[in-house]
């Protein structure tokens, strides 16, 4: 199973962005990658320096949010709706799409459900719930 660490998953992001002017091919998950990379403008600057990037702490005091953390949120939903895993998130995220009407919008309020679901099974020391994900994503439709 691929399990990458902080740096393996920063490099990849910033390795990603440097590729987006075409100069050279890039691969699926990449090209998915600078999708949403594109939309959060504000990563820019950060993702131009690979060195920096690799540094940089975002703990909870700092009240910094993590972009390699809600990149990497934004691809495994891209993923989950890829595969309709776990079952019924296609129509469950089709039914946040209505409500938004904005993709970015229901992507970010999804992220939420996946976070907190993510949370809530660390902090319990249990997997996550795919039912309280699916749940938190419907309400997140409200």
């Amino acid at each position: 199973m691929f399990n990458p660490g902080r740096d393996d998953v920063r490099r990849f992001f910033c390795e990603a962005w440097r590729l987006r002017d075409g100069s050279a091919a890039v691969t699926p998950l990449q090209s998915i990658a600078l999708q949403w990379m594109h939309k959060h403008p504000e990563y820019h600057a950060l993702l131009e320096q690979p060195e920096a990037a690799r540094e940089a702490e975002f703990t909870p005091e700092s009240g910094r949010e993590n972009p390699f953390l809600h990149l990497s949120l934004h691809l495994s939903l891209v993923e989950q709706l890829q595969i309709d895993q776990p079952p019924g998130i296609r129509d469950a995220w089709q039914a946040l799409m209505r409500t938004t009407l904005d993709e970015h919008e229901a992507a970010h309020r999804a992220m939420q459900a996946l976070a907190e679901t993510l949370w809530e099974a660390q902090r319990t020391g249990s997997p996550p719930s795919n039912e309280r994900y699916l749940e938190r994503l419907r309400r997140a439709g409200g």
